[in-house]
């Protein structure tokens, strides 16, 4: 019998693209398969801020007393993450069945239906929430929207975040094009909400073409706050007196209020009370999203992989605070637009780790830092590099003083690379006896 290792290894040798866009082969596995769902779902699209809002909903639905089920991509150190019922990660006996199933179904025909790794493991995860008996359930899109193997699940509303410039040479070459990928989540007279403030012409033209309910920040709900609390308000309805969502950054409150706005979309058939909104956002949890480690140094982690996101990283950074020394542990993707991601955080670190990252994609951490020493005008910085992440934390720890921060970002393999055994908690090495 196979084990979830074993299939996961399976997938990656089946299909000669990482990437194939399109939803022909998977809706054939899936019709195969009996794939359904019986309960509302939500899909959630976008450039940054999708595992966020994902999680809020999660949380505020479980405060309410529902059973929900969770697909996200990609995770950080183990693959359960990607799905979560009720809030615990999948079992990897019960994914390694699934996956099974996938297989016999894509095998059924004259000739075996070609998956890549993502398309045979979203089939595997669908086929399991579909069996779970669940109240609700919440799909994040993988890449894109229009054609992600996700979008084979018709939803009862569709959420579209932040919409930025990344996965260009597969999206479109501007926001425009992206938005219209993103906008394929889109179902006709069904709600979709946009909490982009600025969101492009072609989410909003997609969503009139096909008669789509659009709920817009700004127009049909927004928020407002003060240092205290903060307050929500929609078509018809108003929280006041709101605690901050526990996951940090200023940008939480569009994904939070993105978050608000699908459920009082839904409210008719999965109606939530204010408590659970207030104790949902108030207790979410999501590793990995500007999540601040206490310890000497603070370690900040943050999958921040593209210049958008890692411009609200570095606004959250200089929201934190003065530190003496700020150490970063770098490692990103090769197609990554890497000149801005340094130009929008270079002025705020003063001490680079680069490292190399276990997967083809990356870029080398040796090639990194001759990036950022081609754009670097600061004097006063240093930089080295690092065969994995864990080395490159473990040079900044031993560099940093109790006052210093590190934070470690660019990629889910560079936060993962320092989470494989557990969340790091930091003592300058002058502190141990």
């Amino acid at each position: 019998m196979k084990t979830l290792t074993d299939w996961l290894d399976h997938c990656e040798r089946l299909h000669p693209k990482n990437i194939d866009l399109g939803l022909d082969r998977v809706r054939v596995v899936a019709l195969r398969m009996g794939i359904r769902f019986d309960c509302p779902v939500f899909t959630v699209a976008g450039t940054n801020g999708k595992g966020s809002t994902c999680a809020m909903l999660e949380s505020i639905l479980g405060h309410a007393g529902y059973r929900p089920g969770v697909y996200t991509s990609p995770h950080l150190v183990h693959f359960e993450e990607r799905l979560r019922l009720s809030g615990v990660p999948a079992d990897a006996c019960v994914l390694a069945d699934a996956f099974a199933r996938v297989e016999r179904s894509r095998c059924e025909g004259d000739e075996p239906v070609s998956l890549t790794y993502f398309e045979f493991s979203t089939l595997a995860i669908l086929d399991i929430m579909a069996r779970a008996r669940l109240d609700v359930v919440v799909l994040e899109v993988g890449l894109g929207g229009r054609l992600d193997a996700v979008n084979i699940i018709d939803p009862d509303c569709a959420v579209i975040t932040s919409i930025d410039l990344d996965h260009m040479e597969l999206l479109g070459p501007d926001r425009e094009s992206i938005g219209y990928e993103k906008a394929g989540i889109m179902r006709t007279g069904r709600p979709v909400v946009v909490s982009d403030p600025v969101p492009p012409q072609s989410v909003l033209d997609r969503a009139r073409e096909i008669d789509a309910d659009l709920w817009r920040i700004g127009v049909d709900f927004n928020f407002s706050g003060d240092k205290q609390q903060w307050a929500w308000r929609g078509r018809d309805r108003r929280y006041a007196g709101l605690a901050y969502p526990a996951l940090r950054g200023a940008n939480q409150l569009f994904n939070a209020s993105g978050a608000l706005a699908a459920l009082a979309a839904l409210r008719e058939r999965l109606p939530v009370t204010a408590q659970a909104v207030r104790s949902g956002l108030s207790e979410v949890e999501l590793p990995g999203r500007f999540q601040i480690v206490p310890g000497q140094p603070s370690l900040v982690l943050d999958v921040a992989h593209n210049p958008h996101s890692v411009a609200a990283l570095a606004a959250n950074l200089d929201a934190m605070g003065f530190f003496p020394t700020t150490h970063a542990v770098f490692g990103a993707m090769a197609d990554k637009d890497l000149a801005l991601m340094f130009e929008r955080v270079n002025p705020i670190i003063d001490r680079w780790y680069f490292t190399d990252l276990p997967t083809t994609r990356a870029q080398t951490g040796a090639v990194l830092e001759a990036q950022w020493r081609s754009l670097n005008k600061r004097a006063d910085t240093r930089a080295t590099t690092f065969a994995d992440p864990a080395l490159a934390l473990q040079a900044a720890v031993d560099a940093a003083d109790p006052a210093d921060r590190i934070v470690v970002f660019g990629s889910f393999y560079t936060v993962g690379g320092v989470l494989k055994d557990g969340v790091p908690r930091l003592a300058a090495k002058h502190l141990n006896p």
